[in-house]
């Protein structure tokens, strides 16, 4: 038998079965185990026993299985045991549920029933990395992903877009970012202000559709003790933050008319007063605004100011969605599966034919971002080298044989390609799939098979890998 792991693991799970399993298992690879059934004692048992990992249940009531119970310990051994690491045990209808207590911290789940060396393999993994210290690379980790790197693919449109950003970037010139929600508008802010001569100084963004009426100005502009009710101390606004630096107004669509005369007046004068105070602060920043909204059409319809409009759209960038780039699909869920494999300690490389296929025919009405979410549950759930259409868990069908045709060569990816910008196989990988419906991809997949195949019926079933009554009843269907 292997030597045993000098960590201590903490097993909290109300089914005694599955904690005298444990009790067998878990002490033949770790020094010292506890089990407890109730996370109600779970806070003190940690204090008093030390573990470096807990292994944490997330059901323990018969008659409630939300999952929010481990959701909620999980919060409280973070937030009193940041140094602790936790796994999840969890149902398989709970996975879902495990892959945001992985967002939340947990350091892994495992899937019950479970495999013994799966399990143990997990549990070491977590002892480790408590027992190294390894928060402060973690939060390293974490912050390497925020802000986004611009990846720019190869399409046309995404290609004039950077040869303008690398025009404007270095002037102080005022940018406006239109685009649907999810396509980067913040990531290319942060391009802008990554290239420009103010980098170094502070970048601070304001999501101004979400800021209240009654705190626009305060939250902007700043008040003074006094001001208003519970203004307790002195509050330095955003505009000020970023004096000497870029201010990114986001959602500027959503600002009430009433509010932005006042917007208007600070950008003119390019001073503010703070709520309370008369003093003018003179302030210097480079702007940049960003909406999914049609302003035009809002000035139309007097809902949006149109001296306000040219005061923020010296320059004028567009982003398409990401349906318009679908060449650059493959590289933004490469480079999105290689940092989420880092972070979440998966060992994922390449992505399988049916997953490429499945995310160049998906309509990603939530572009980007949907993207991004996507691939990293997908990580997560991920097992091996190889992102699968069931890590995906996208309920789209594949029409029979489809991904033969994506790529020839195999799968998508290995980790020297994420972000390489690998245009020159792009279109023909989406070639013929832009426009079409699932049931034209088939029929046309179908036409081919029999056409290499010379008509031989049981050779393109074999080639399709489906049954000769499935491919007698797609060649009926197709009038083949």
């Amino acid at each position: 038998m292997a030597a045993k792991n000098k960590g201590r693991i903490l097993v909290v799970d109300d089914n005694a079965g599955i904690r005298g399993a444990l009790k067998i298992l878990l002490p033949m690879h770790f020094a010292q185990v506890e089990l407890i059934s109730t996370p109600n004692e779970l806070v003190n048992k940690v204090v008093e026993f030390k573990p470096n990992a807990v292994l944490l249940d997330m059901n323990f009531h018969t008659d409630i299985n939300t999952g929010n119970e481990g959701l909620y310990w999980l919060a409280e051994l973070k937030k009193r045991f940041p140094s602790v690491e936790v796994v999840l045990f969890t149902a398989y209808a709970d996975i879902q549920l495990a892959v945001e207590g992985m967002k939340r911290g947990a350091f892994d789940f495992i899937v019950k029933p479970w495999d013994n060396g799966k399990l143990v393999e997990i549990l070491t993994n977590a002892v480790q990395k408590q027992q190294k210290g390894s928060r402060t690379s973690q939060s390293q980790e974490n912050n390497s992903l925020l802000p986004d790197k611009m990846l720019w693919g190869n399409t046309p449109q995404m290609q004039n877009i950077r040869r303008t950003i690398e025009k404007l970037a270095p002037t102080d010139a005022t940018v406006l970012i239109t685009g649907e929600n999810g396509t980067g508008k913040d990531v290319l802010a942060g391009e802008i202000y990554r290239m420009s001569n103010r980098f170094g100084g502070p970048m601070v963004s304001v999501d101004v559709g979400a800021l209240t009426e009654t705190l626009f100005e305060s939250e902007l502009f700043g008040h003074v003790k006094g001001a208003f009710t519970d203004a307790h101390t002195d509050h330095t606004g955003k505009f000020e933050l970023a004096n000497g630096g870029t201010l990114f107004l986001d959602e500027i669509g959503n600002i009430p008319m009433h509010l932005q005369g006042k917007l208007l007046r600070v950008l003119q004068n390019r001073c503010i007063t703070k709520v309370g105070d008369t003093r003018q602060i003179p302030i210097d920043i480079r702007l940049i605004c960003a909406t999914n909204m049609d302003l035009e059409q809002m000035i139309r319809d007097g809902k949006f100011r149109e001296d306000l409009y040219y005061r923020i759209n010296t320059m004028h960038i567009t982003l398409p969605p990401l349906r318009e780039r679908t060449d650059e699909i493959k590289e933004l869920a490469l480079n999105f599966m290689h940092r989420y494999a880092a972070k979440y300690r998966r060992s994922v490389e390449k992505i399988d034919l049916h997953a490429l296929a499945a995310l160049k025919l998906h309509r990603w009405n939530g572009n980007i971002r949907e993207l991004k979410n996507s691939i990293e549950k997908a990580v997560i759930m991920s097992e091996g080298d190889t992102l699968t259409l069931q890590d995906l868990q996208f309920s789209i069908q594949l029409p029979e044989g489809l991904a033969a045709g994506v790529e020839a060569s195999g799968a998508a990816g290995t980790k020297g390609t994420a972000g390489s910008g690998s245009g020159k196989g792009g279109k023909k990988e989406s070639a013929g799939y832009n426009g079409e419906t699932l049931e034209m991809q088939e029929e046309r997949t179908i036409r081919a098979a029999m056409e290499k195949c010379g008509g031989n019926l049981s050779l393109v079933a074999k080639t399709l890998n489906i049954s000769r009554p499935t491919l007698y009843a797609k060649l009926k269907k197709y009038d083949i």
